[in-house]
């Protein structure tokens, strides 16, 4: 179990978290849901350890691993789909034999077996997430922290790459910490969701979501009435 514990953090004259609490269960998916500049990504970069408490304590990271997707696939433009993976992952696993293993198996499961070669200049946008979420699976992460995956995208490349994400995830154990504004993504691809409001971030809704991730449908009475308390919360 992730721990925070009276987190306090103030950037300048705004305070993000005063006297801040929450529990994410391990290899599990915890969504935090909100606006944009409610504390979300400050959350993620506090778990990370690129941004540090002013005061509290956060527990259950000792020696956890983090790897990242963010909104924009931050891929290397100068190597192609293999290599991009290739790049992240030589520090952990000398063997070249092991790598391509690794590689080729999470490029499959992503559906870009066929673009084993290509640049991320000639992918598309869909297609380049894609390949940003097989490498942060890919590298042996504990942790998954995830900034607005799925923003950038159409409907249905949304849902192609949803659809990458929970076969990976499925196939992995790690501990996902997701944040979204969209309530939609946040049902269908979390264990528990959290809803915060601010000044400063606080949770105003909390909710254990039962059915499979795999085979959820946004239709299903269960998260149609999940959706409903979450608009009745906002």
């Amino acid at each position: 179990m992730i721990k925070l514990k009276k987190i306090y953090k103030k950037f300048e004259d705004k305070i993000i978290f005063e006297d801040f609490s929450l529990d994410i269960e391990e290899n599990k998916i915890t969504c935090i849901l909100g606006p944009s500049g409610i504390g979300k990504t400050t959350l993620l970069k506090l778990i990370s350890g690129l941004s540090k408490v002013d005061y509290g304590i956060i527990t259950g990271l000792s020696d956890k691993r983090c790897s990242f997707i963010f909104q924009e696939p931050r891929l290397i433009p100068w190597l192609n789909a293999y290599d991009n993976i290739n790049y992240i992952l030589k520090s952990v696993y000398p063997g070249q034999n092991d790598r391509d293993s690794i590689i080729r198996h999470h490029l499959m499961m992503v559906g870009l077996s066929d673009d084993i070669k290509s640049f991320p200049d000639n992918l598309s946008g869909g297609m380049k997430q894609r390949l940003s979420i097989a490498r942060a699976f890919a590298y042996p992460s504990d942790i998954l922290l995830m900034d607005e995956p799925f923003n950038s995208l159409d409907m249905s490349l949304k849902m192609s790459v949803m659809e990458s994400f929970k076969n990976l995830w499925s196939d992995s154990d790690k501990t996902v910490i997701f944040i979204t504004h969209d309530i939609d993504e946040a049902i269908l691809l979390s264990n528990t969701l959290h809803l915060f409001d601010e000044n400063p971030a606080r949770i105003v809704f909390s909710k254990t979501i039962a059915p499979n991730i795999i085979t959820r449908n946004i239709s299903d009475t269960v998260l149609v009435k999940i959706k409903t308390e979450i608009l009745q919360n906002m």
